[in-house]
């Protein structure tokens, strides 16, 4: 289904360990990249469902546009969100940018992948899908629920432990 949330969970997991080297906007702006061509399927009935931007070489387009354009949103996003500061406002670095995105992109094809068998993530050079039904469903979608579930657990204890430790020193 376009835009699931279930894609954030490993996102939420990533940005608890890697903190400010990650940026969950970038990431989650590039879910919704990544199902835009789905989307417009749905709506249209023309086209594959999972179609060209389902493969890596898509998935490599696709994180290339999120990066470029999620930087500049993202920063404008925090600073809707209040998180940011117009006089001290949050700047997302390139390569966190990137590294966001393309995670985002690759993660988001790779669990497609285990569940819907359009998927093909070698397209053009194959139409092998190695990942089809490799857990169940169920596992998947608990996968990415307690992964988001773990990672925002995490996040918030090292923001805890990081603000204690800066009242005692």
């Amino acid at each position: 289904m376009p835009f699931t949330p279930l894609h954030m969970g490993p996102g939420l997991l990533i940005k608890s360990f890697l903190h400010g080297s990650f940026s969950l906007m970038v990431f989650g702006w590039t879910q919704i990249v990544m199902d835009i061509q789905p989307l417009f399927v749905m709506l249209s009935g023309e086209g594959h469902l999972h179609g060209f931007s389902h493969t890596f070489a898509g998935a490599s387009l696709l994180g290339l546009f999120a990066a470029l354009t999620g930087k500049y949103l993202s920063e404008f996003g925090l600073l809707l969100l209040e998180i940011s500061k117009k006089e001290n406002p949050v700047k997302i670095l390139w390569w966190v940018t990137f590294l966001s995105a393309f995670v985002g992109s690759y993660s988001h094809v790779i669990l497609d992948a285990i569940m819907h068998g359009d998927v093909e993530l070698f397209y053009p050079v194959n139409t092998a899908k190695p990942l089809l039904g490799t857990i169940s469903i169920d596992n998947l979608h608990k996968f990415c629920i307690y992964s988001g579930l773990a990672g925002a657990g995490i996040y918030y204890f090292v923001l805890y432990k990081l603000k204690k430790l800066n009242k005692v020193s």
